[in-house]
């Protein structure tokens, strides 16, 4: 058996689900981005029901988690096998528990994969609270300087998380003749963090799930906003610093006002998620440091619809 693997990137959106399914057809194993739960197997084999084996976790994207546990019970019953490995999270809520019964900080075991991410979500998540912060009212310069500040940290915890996942993940990728892996797209660096623990030249694959639905909307490239690709600089270059640093931060900003929050659902429009991203990147991308000093004032505090249609008057869109 010739073992071989696809990384397959993509955000949690409905629309990716049906581009996935016919993506793990052709893989007999899929590691899923997700800790151990003790009720998946029992959702899998039909005695929990999916809504009951959902409804107690804490879903971001609840409609999403929904279709992906109907498409995961149909594999596992065509003989396909599953895996929910990702450690840091599952660190994570461990110290959520310990933290609940009364645990501290300094009772972390010291020089533990635990500790290591305590301190890691600590620092990410301290560096996200003074965005809000200065974002709320300070100056343009310094909303810029808490991106930049948060994206370092992210790329750190993000680091962390590839390498704990890539070091759990080997031994499953390479008892299977063809794993399916799924990451979201921050997550592109779990290439490298993969390819140095497993055996030379064994094949692994990456593949942008929703490459093809891009190209049908007559669009080229990807579906990195400005925010991620300075994350992805900051984790592929953890200390080199870069003339348009400044300038992603800045869209950022703004793209972070005009993106859709919530699951879109458009019976309508296949792949809503993806023409809303491809739509505020391709208008993010006009701006310039000035436009963005200009435009960010007034639409910290509006509505993302109505910053949305300030950023198209402002440039000649609508």
């Amino acid at each position: 058996m010739t073992a071989r693997a696809t990384l397959v990137l993509a955000n949690h959106r409905p629309e990716t689900i049906a581009a996935a399914q016919r993506l793990m057809v052709r893989h007999d194993a899929v590691v899923l981005e997700e800790p151990p739960d003790s009720q998946f197997l029992p959702m899998l084999t039909g005695q929990v029901p999916i809504d009951s084996y959902l409804e107690v976790q804490d879903l971001e994207y609840p409609e999403f988690s929904r279709r992906m546990a109907g498409v995961l019970r149909k594999r596992y019953r065509a003989g396909t096998r599953l895996y929910q490995i990702e450690p840091f999270i599952e660190h994570l809520l461990a110290i959520h528990e310990r933290f609940a019964d009364g645990d501290g900080p300094d009772d972390l075991p010291t020089g533990t994969a635990m500790i290591r991410v305590y301190l890691a979500e600590r620092e990410a998540t301290a560096a996200l609270i003074d965005f809000y912060q200065v974002s709320t009212s300070g100056p343009l310069a310094a909303s810029i300087e808490a991106v930049k500040r948060f994206a370092r940290s992210d790329a750190r915890r993000f680091a962390l998380r590839d390498r704990m996942r890539a070091a759990a993940m080997v031994d499953v990728i390479t008892a299977h003749e063809h794993t399916y892996i799924e990451a979201g797209q921050i997550h592109f660096p779990l290439y490298q963090a993969l390819k140095r623990r497993l055996p030379s030249g064994f094949p692994l694959r990456v593949h942008f799930l929703m490459a093809d639905a891009v190209r049908s909307m007559g669009y080229r490239g990807h579906l990195y906003g400005p925010g991620d690709l300075l994350t992805l600089h900051y984790r592929f270059h953890p200390q080199r610093r870069f003339q348009e640093e400044d300038l992603l931060a800045a869209r950022a900003l703004i793209y972070s006002k005009l993106i859709a929050k919530e699951e879109i659902i458009d019976a309508d429009e296949p792949y809503p998620h993806t023409r809303d991203e491809l739509e505020v990147s391709a208008m993010t991308a006009r701006l310039t440091l000035t436009d963005c000093g200009r435009l960010y004032p007034p639409i910290r505090r509006a509505s993302t619809t109505t910053a949305r249609e300030m950023v198209r008057h402002y440039l000649g869109l609508s």
